[in-house]
Formats: C-alpha cells, sequence, structure tokens
C-alpha cells in the first residue's frame, strides 16, 4: 500500500493533468455534507461530460433535493462540467484507485449512489462503495472489442468487480453481450441507447453564428475539421492546399482536440505557408487569412454552426473517432476518416443513410470538401439525412433514468 501511494503521488508531480489538484486524487477534498442526499456521476473527460449532460439536467430538474457532485479526471473536462451547469453541481477530481483514497473520498461526500458514464470499471471504487452501500451504475456503457480483450486479461478480477454494480444501461446489443461475457448478470443489463443522441442545441444557435459569418465573410466558403488529434493536422492542411486551389478564399476552422496542443499546430500551418488567426488573438480575419484556429474549448457548436461541411477528427489517425452527432443535430454534411469503432454505431446510422462520407487521404478529403462546397442542394440533404437519425434515437437518457429511479426517494 505504501508504495502505491508514493509511486501515484510521483505520477502526479510528473504529468500535469493528474497534478491538477492532486490531493483530491488522494481522497482530500473539501466538502460538508449538507442536509440534502448526493448523487455522484463520474465521468472522465469532456466526452462523458458531455453524454452526462441530459442526465444530469433531467436530475437536477425532478430530483433538485438531491446535490449532484461530478468527478473527472481532466483539467478539460472539469472546465467543460462547469460551462454546462455552473454552481448547480459541484466538481472534484476522481480519487485514485486505491483503498485509502476512495474509501476516503466517499466517507467525505456520503453519495447516496454513484452513475459511471461509459466504460470505468475501477475496482477498489467499485468494492469500497458496495461495503458503503452505495448502488453503482454504469451508464451509456460501451465496450470495444480491445477494451473487452483487456479486460479478459484479468478476467476474475473483472467479474468480481462487476457483481458490485446494480445496473448497466449499455448502448448496444453487442455491448450488452460483451459485458455479460466478462461476468456481468444478465438480469442487471439493459440496452437503452446512446445518450449523445439526446444532444441538446439551442434553437437560436443559428443566429448567434451569424456574426461569425461576417467575421470570417458571408461570401467565402466555409469548412470546419473538428476534435483533431495528432498526425491529424497535416492531412487536413494539406487537404486545405487543395481545396484552395479550387476554392481561392475557403476557409479552415481548425479546432483541435486538445487546445493545449494549439502552439504546435499553429506553428505547422505557418511552416506549412498558411496565414492564420487564433480564436484567443482576438483580432480581425481578413481576406488573406485562409485558417481559424479554435483554441479554446466550448465553443464547438457555435463554429460548426457557422460552417458549411464539417470533418470530425480523431479519425484519420488510429484513434477510435470522436462526436459526430454534434455537426449532425446542425443540418451539416459529415466528413470522417476509417478510424471511428469509438463511434461505431452512430457512423452505422448515418452511412446507411447516407449522411456521412468517409475518406482515409488529404487527396480524398479535399475531393468531398469541395464537392460539397460546391452543391448547397447536396448538403442540404445530407444534413437533413443527419438530423433525422438524431430524432429517429433520442430517448436514451430517460431510459436510463428509469433504472436508476427506483433507488432515488421522492423527497427528503
Amino acid at each position: 500500500m505504501p508504495f502505491v501511494l508514493i509511486r501515484l503521488l510521483l505520477i502526479s508531480f510528473k504529468y500535469p493533468s493528474y497534478r491538477t489538484k492532486w490531493y483530491e486524487r488522494f481522497g482530500f477534498v473539501d466538502w460538508k455534507n449538507s442536509n440534502k442526499p448526493l448523487i455522484w456521476i463520474h465521468a472522465v473527460s469532456v466526452g462523458e461530460v458531455n453524454a452526462a449532460k441530459p442526465i444530469v439536467s433531467s436530475l437536477l430538474k425532478k430530483y433538485s433535493h438531491y446535490q449532484i457532485i461530478i468527478t473527472t479526471v481532466t483539467p478539460t473536462g472539469a472546465n467543460t462540467v462547469l460551462q454546462h451547469h455552473g454552481d448547480n453541481v459541484k466538481i472534484f477530481y476522481l480519487p485514485y484507485d486505491a483503498p485509502f483514497c476512495v474509501r476516503k473520498f466517499i466517507q467525505k461526500i456520503n453519495p447516496s449512489i454513484l452513475i459511471v458514464m461509459e466504460t470505468e470499471i475501477w475496482p477498489n471504487l467499485y468494492q469500497a462503495c458496495h461495503y458503503a452501500n452505495v448502488p453503482i451504475f454504469i451508464v451509456n456503457a460501451r465496450l470495444s472489442q480491445k477494451s473487452m480483450k483487456g479486460y479478459q486479461l484479468v478476467s476474475s478480477l473483472t467479474k468480481n468487480t462487476l457483481k458490485f454494480v446494480a445496473k448497466i444501461a449499455a448502448q448496444t446489443e453487442v455491448d450488452a453481450d460483451r459485458f455479460i461475457s466478462l461476468g456481468a448478470q444478465h438480469k442487471k443489463v439493459s440496452v437503452v441507447g446512446n445518450l449523445k443522441f439526446d444532444i441538446d442545441i439551442p434553437q437560436s444557435i443559428k443566429e448567434e453564428a451569424e456574426p461569425l459569418r461576417h467575421y470570417f465573410s458571408v461570401n467565402r466558403s466555409v469548412w470546419m475539421a473538428a476534435s483533431t488529434h495528432s498526425g491529424e493536422e497535416e492531412i487536413i492542411l494539406n487537404a486545405h492546399k487543395r481545396i484552395l486551389s479550387k476554392y481561392p478564399d475557403a476557409i479552415l476552422i481548425l479546432a483541435p482536440r486538445h487546445p493545449e496542443r494549439s502552439e504546435k499546430i499553429s506553428l505547422l500551418c505557418k511552416r506549412m505557408n498558411f496565414s492564420l488567426v487564433g480564436r484567443t488573438e482576438e483580432k480581425s480575419f481578413d481576406s488573406n487569412h485562409n485558417v481559424f484556429l479554435l483554441d479554446t474549448l466550448g465553443e464547438l457548436q457555435l463554429y460548426y454552426a457557422a460552417s458549411e461541411v464539417a470533418f470530425v477528427g480523431g479519425s484519420l489517425v488510429n484513434a477510435g473517432g470522436q462526436n459526430m452527432l454534434e455537426p449532425a443535430s446542425l443540418n451539416l454534411p459529415i466528413i470522417t476518416g476509417p478510424y471511428t469503432y469509438n463511434f461505431f454505431e452512430v457512423s452505422k446510422l448515418l452511412l446507411e443513410n447516407e449522411a456521412l462520407l468517409l475518406v482515409s487521404t488529404d487527396e480524398q478529403l479535399a475531393i468531398k470538401v469541395i464537392e460539397l462546397l460546391g452543391d448547397a442542394n447536396r448538403r442540404h440533404s445530407m444534413g437533413e439525412r443527419a438530423k433525422a437519425v438524431i430524432l429517429a434515437n433520442r430517448g436514451s437518457s430517460q431510459r436510463a433514468i428509469a433504472l436508476i429511479e427506483p433507488y432515488l426517494s421522492t423527497s427528503i
């Protein structure tokens, strides 16, 4: 035990994301229990925080007599929680999965239930919750083939951990079967769908994006490459060079998945002779500029709404892809790369409904963007089909909450 804690402490000082409020990761949190019962939600980072949004919103509305705590493991995840929910929830970092750390945290906050988003199976945390009589729910549960193989390497530990879970709300039948194969009891597993289909886009977002369109120029074509990962930007910028040969005034909005990489991306743009403006520079975008670097968090929807075509990253490199439902909800035609296994169901539905295009190279990406920029009718029809996919698959958040509600009281 002492060796584990010393190792974790050394890790916390080596990596910035672990160094942030490192004392919270040992279970020491500044928290005074009120008279309210407490719902604890764990969302590891930005994607899970976004997926949890409809659940949190519903719980805040229907169970206002509860306090909600959300834990995450990244500063970007914590910032996203703050942007979505403000002072309505309390934010902490998840303690290390060491017995002392999780016991200390649970004793301090005294939760009524724990809702874990997607796939976070922590043996010590789950066992500590069990001993403290805290029901555990895995919501929006998904399990890739790769993750399942990893858990199978420690099959006995995984099976013993899953027995502490009250309910698993799986995204698909495939996910449900994989959890059952790892040892989850069949009666505890339900298929409720993907929470990300319950995405909430303000009706005013298009109006809010109008000033952005004027900032870029209403006469210039704008396409967006969002949630890009290391190794993708060079491919995307090479595609943009090809696009500029057809549409010399075209603008690329480049939004990296991790804004802390923006300085390196900016240097890459300059090395490839692009003229760019960064969001944090807050300066005018004139006719000489052809790349806009979105180096902030929490504004992706707005910039999608100001675009005509969306490429979704994490897919030209083997990162599993990023969420395609935000651009789909804004009626945008979507392009992605071949690596979309983290969003297999979403990409399959979009492809089946002819709302998604797949590319593998900068040349293919350029060709598809050029085709779409030159065909407003095709952009519109693809966007309408993408939005229809979302509307046809909504409701999973309410199905998930229905599994949780028997464990919540309707009043104090």
